[in-house]
């Protein structure tokens, strides 16, 4: 008799694991679908990932990363550090185009030079090549930058004596 209730309790605790773990299972679809939501409403209509900072670029024909590009600071914060309010530049590979990506701004511009040490043109937009580069729009300097690709680093690694 013992052993037949031995036996009775050992089959209901198997039973009662094999209930939590469907449970368990079913808690964790709706993630899952949520998740593959999210990865897709993430992407752009070119499929670039926002999330990760690409953006598509007209002049690449890809997804990029800003921050690979020349970073063009406000005409009024020169030490910037704050990405976000800084534009970024990319040329072409003959260097006669270069695609200007605007803080908060969705679109993109390609500017366009008729010959080397001309500016690069589009509409009011004018990139002009001075000690780096300078970036009017109409006669107004809004922003400026060194030739550097990357992010500046600002400061030392090294302890100063």
């Amino acid at each position: 008799m013992k052993h037949t209730i031995y036996l009775l309790l050992l089959l209901t605790g198997f039973q009662s694991c094999k209930l939590t773990d469907n449970k368990a299972d079913e808690e964790t679809l709706p993630q899952t679908e949520s998740k593959e939501v999210m990865k897709a409403i993430d992407k752009d209509e070119n499929g670039c990932l926002a999330s990760a900072g690409y953006i598509w670029s007209k002049l690449n024909k890809e997804c990029v990363k800003l921050f690979t590009g020349i970073q063009l600071n406000p005409i009024d914060k020169p030490q910037n550090e704050d990405e976000t309010l800084s534009a970024f530049i990319m040329f072409s590979e003959d260097a006669n185009q270069v695609e200007l990506f605007l803080p908060n701004a969705t679109e993109t511009y390609v500017l366009k030079r008729t010959a080397e040490g001309q500016s690069w043109v589009l509409d009011e937009w004018q990139l002009i090549p001075h000690k780096g580069y300078v970036l009017k729009q109409g006669d107004k300097p809004l922003f400026a930058g060194d030739d550097f690709i990357g992010k500046k680093v600002l400061g030392s690694d090294t302890e100063e004596k």
